[in-house]
């Protein structure tokens, strides 16, 4: 009634509206204005598009089948006469004027303004609503509401963002072969510019990818000295300093190793637990495989070693 003293006497109507209701279009708005207009109060509605149920707390909660929390159906009433209310509601002045005056004097405590034009024994007309026109009022309709807002595109995954890295180097007699960090006793080791551990430069590109920064080669180009031998390991870590100042944090982070031998197995958990420390993680979150190509491909004849990596990252909250 507060606001009611508030509108103007020389407006002819007054349209109300939730504003938990952000998506009622400029059609809807004018459509019921002008259902009001002509019938004296008009609300947009939409057809129940389920079988409605009715059933009766009190009695559910006297009916000694019936654990408490629980009802049973009473009736079922038959959808075709069911419509789900909605905003806009729009009214002629007077109306509105004289349903608050009632509600106000009977003391009745209403849902919307037109149950109460309803009690003053007035006709409210429907306006057929829109399916989009949702009340936002829990998480999930935050959810719908995203899609509805980005025009029918699903809001972006709350799981977070993926990113994947690949790398590969040459074998040759004289280097050590460096893998997750882990030094692994091998006649031949990576080539490379670092210690072109071929795990850790993998895993610096993923997580570099699911953050949206730049590659690996961009943050340590490898013609730069300062880089010569530089443990890849610390690289990485580097790196993820960079992704975490972004607000994110690791989900999990997913090696496979492609390397004909020697036989990694012995060493996995070394190299989970190195890789894990350099993203300040536990070692659960990070897991190292190793597979061959059964002879075939540059990995099979022993000429070099790959790797494949997944990061999932997500920001907290």
């Amino acid at each position: 009634m507060s606001a009611f003293r508030a509108v103007e006497k020389a407006s002819d109507l007054v349209v109300i509206h939730d504003a938990a209701r952000p998506f009622a279009s400029a059609d809807l708005i004018s459509r019921t204005i002008a259902a009001a207009a002509e019938s004296g109060a008009a609300i947009a509605a939409v057809r129940s598009r389920d079988t409605v149920k009715r059933t009766d707390p009190a009695s559910a909660a006297s009916d000694d089948r019936a654990p408490e929390g629980e009802h049973y159906v009473r009736e079922t009433i038959p959808r075709d006469t069911i419509y789900l209310a909605q905003t806009p509601q729009a009214f002629q002045r007077d109306v509105l004027r004289r349903a608050l005056e009632i509600g106000a004097r009977e003391g009745v405590s209403a849902t919307d303004e037109a149950a109460l034009v309803e009690l003053a024994g007035l006709a409210v007309r429907l306006v057929d609503g829109e399916a989009s026109n949702i009340k936002i009022t829990t998480l999930e309709d935050m959810t719908l509401g995203e899609t509805i807002a980005g025009g029918g595109r699903a809001a972006p995954a709350r799981t977070g963002r993926a990113g994947t890295g690949y790398d590969l180097h040459r074998l040759v007699p004289g280097r050590p072969l460096i893998l997750g960090g882990v030094t692994i006793a091998s006649d031949r080791g990576a080539l490379g510019h670092s210690d072109a551990d071929v795990v850790c430069h993998a895993a610096t590109d993923a997580i570099l990818g699911a953050a949206g920064l730049e590659d690996i080669g961009h943050l340590f180009p490898p013609g730069d000295p300062a880089y010569a031998g530089a443990s890849s390991l610390g690289l990485l870590g580097q790196a993820w300093e960079q992704v975490r100042a972004g607000g994110w944090e690791l989900v999990n982070l997913d090696a496979v190793v492609i390397l004909e031998e020697p036989r990694l197995a012995p060493h996995r958990d070394a190299m989970r637990a190195a890789v894990a420390g350099a993203l300040g993680v536990e070692p659960g979150r990070v897991t190292v495989r190793a597979t061959t190509t059964d002879r075939m491909g540059f990995t099979g004849r022993g000429e070099g070693a790959a790797c494949h990596a997944v990061a999932l990252l997500r920001r907290p909250g």
